[in-house]
């Protein structure tokens, strides 16, 4: 029997990584929930043990039920009955499944039901799961929004909410509007404090709202009467039970046809404040959407590899001139660079990820010190530090970086097939398609480079590049080393040329190209780390990549010089 998960090594390798000593002790501390809940860890290989095997029961869900239901949810879609979403018959299969698999609420803690998992095995389920259903996978990793009541609610919000979401209920986030996409400081839905009855009252419309039927919503609404920028706005939690939200609308998708994309009205309708007034875009929506763009890089890896998988099996059978087409130096140098392109960004995935986990989690036991009165120690208060500065940096790299590589594999494995994969009976037509949004939703990827430039300008991806510059690789490894080294040179100069010219306009038209060249040395770094450790899995790759980096560096290079 297939399995998505023990089928694919590289997972395996990133879960093995020496950072997930640290994630584990800071998420378990001395294993004393050994003795509450049977199925927790008495140690960190049993933990490591736990992951494993939950992750291989997830890759044999996805090999059997997921997949076998892929096709049809992107043929039926979503239906609209009313003002209710009907979720194709497969879709509703899949999240039974998951959920029977016991993959609900993985990262909240055992007292609500959850498993207690760390962000970057989370991750890893949600590659998986993309890989075969990316429209499934934006159902089911919605669950992900419960992280942010988790961080920001009250203790009565959590024992109210959290255990739902660990019993397989599903969550949507309600952003955007009509007139606020990209821009959410424009968001109008009102929010009004009902005195009689002690609640919110939402009124307004959201567009776009992916699951926007589901039954736990985060709101962001305009709490403040008279403004009208960032400053006014609030979080909320609503819950479809309460009723006052109708699905006006689901959109008709080119692709992730599986996951409803909704225009909602509010009237109404009751909800409670999340946090602090003022604070939903400043802080929580901040929150939630890095969140979210870890997820869509995840989605985004998940698709690159599938596309990869295809392609490889189709060259393999696909016989042209008395042989197979996999054969022929140009489509083998093709699967080459996507492989490159798919092992580098899951490098790039892993280790945000790997980043988050241990910011989040010192953040999450400041917390509980606090209510005992105690504070982190300064070391641990700098490790703090430290990690979120990193993760905030590597972010909007893995989303945007990863969302590119997975539009260019899907189109590249397409072309593999010639004109077969322009046919519906071959899905990676539907990889292609479902691709295409990667790019756009959670942020675009002028957004990322946006969210990104002041870390290529202050230099915190250089420094980390630095740093790797300094770990000992194999010989096989360390001419490929010794050229980023040259590589990070020619971002250090690059950057001091755009930064010296002090001409705001310039420094926008230059800023995709620094954030390109910053990204390619940033994977290409790990990428030789991972291939130190394992070349049987890396060492092509690698290779490859280089190559490639430094062709888009030169390239890059070359134009902010010809703007200038």
């Amino acid at each position: 029997m297939h399995n998505c998960y023990t089928e694919r090594p590289e997972l395996k390798f990133e879960l093995s990584h020496p950072l997930m000593q640290r994630i584990v002790a800071l998420r378990e501390g001395d294993f004393g929930e050994s003795q509450t809940y049977p199925y927790a860890p008495t140690d960190y290989a049993d933990a490591m043990d736990s992951y494993d095997r939950v992750l291989g029961i997830v890759g044999e869900v996805v090999a059997t039920t997921i997949a076998d239901n892929a096709e049809a949810n992107d043929r039926e879609g979503c239906e609209l009955i009313g003002h209710r979403v009907k979720y194709a018959k497969g879709t509703a299969d899949d999240l039974r499944a998951m959920h029977q698999a016991g993959t609900s609420g993985m990262t909240m803690p055992r007292c609500y039901g959850g498993l207690n998992f760390p962000v970057t095995v989370y991750t890893m389920a949600d590659e998986i799961v993309a890989g075969r259903d990316a429209g499934f996978s934006n159902i089911w990793s919605l669950q992900h929004c419960i992280d942010t009541l988790f961080e920001f609610g009250t203790p009565d919000q959590h024992q109210r909410f959290i255990p739902r979401v660990c019993q397989g209920e599903t969550m949507s986030m309600d952003l955007t509007e009509p007139d606020a996409g990209s821009d959410l400081q424009r968001v109008m839905l009102r929010a009004t404090f009902d005195e009689a009855n002690d609640c919110w009252r939402l009124n307004g419309v959201k567009r776009f709202i992916t699951n926007g039927d589901a039954d736990l919503h985060l709101v962001l609404a305009r709490s403040e009467e008279g403004t009208t920028d960032g400053r006014g706005l609030s979080m909320f939690i609503y819950d479809k039970k309460d009723g006052g939200v109708d699905v006006r609308r689901v959109e008709n998708k080119m692709g992730i046809h599986g996951s409803p994309t909704c225009e909602l009205t509010f009237t109404n309708a009751r909800a409670e404040i999340v946090g602090s007034r003022r604070m939903g875009l400043i802080k929580y929506v901040m929150a939630l959407m890095n969140g979210a763009r870890l997820g869509i890089s995840a989605q985004s890896v998940g698709l690159s590899q599938a596309a990869y998988d295809e392609a490889v099996a189709y060259a393999k059978d696909r016989q042209q001139f008395g042989q197979p087409i996999i054969e022929f130096p140009a489509v083998s140098q093709l699967l080459g660079t996507m492989k490159a392109k798919l092992d580098a960004g899951r490098a790039l995935l892993y280790q945000c990820a790997r980043y988050v986990d241990i910011y989040k989690a010192l953040e999450q036991l400041e917390r509980q010190r606090k209510v005992a009165g105690e504070k982190l120690t300064p070391e641990e208060r700098a490790e703090q530090k430290q990690y979120a500065q990193w993760a905030t940096a590597l972010t909007p790299l893995a989303k945007g970086m990863n969302s590119e590589f997975c539009n260019q594999n899907c189109y590249d494995g397409l072309q593999i097939h010639g004109g077969s994969g322009y046919m519906k009976e071959y899905p990676i037509q539907r990889y292609y398609r479902d691709a295409r949004i990667t790019s756009i939703y959670e942020g675009t990827t002028q957004l990322q480079v946006v969210a990104a430039i002041r870390f290529v300008t202050n230099g915190t991806y250089l420094a980390l590049c630095r740093e790797w510059e300094k770990q000992p690789v194999s010989e096989e490894v360390r001419p490929l080393q010794e050229r980023s080294v040259k590589l990070h040179d020619q971002l250090a100069e690059i950057t001091e040329l755009v930064r010296e010219t002090d001409d705001a306009a310039y420094s926008d038209l230059c800023a995709r190209s620094l954030y390109e060249i910053a990204a390619h040395c940033v994977m290409a770094q790990l990428l030789q780390y991972n291939a130190s450790q394992a070349p049987e899995l890396f060492l092509a790759s690698a290779k490859t990549y280089q190559n490639y980096a430094e062709a888009e560096a030169a390239k890059h290079c070359s134009l902010i010089r010809t703007l200038k």
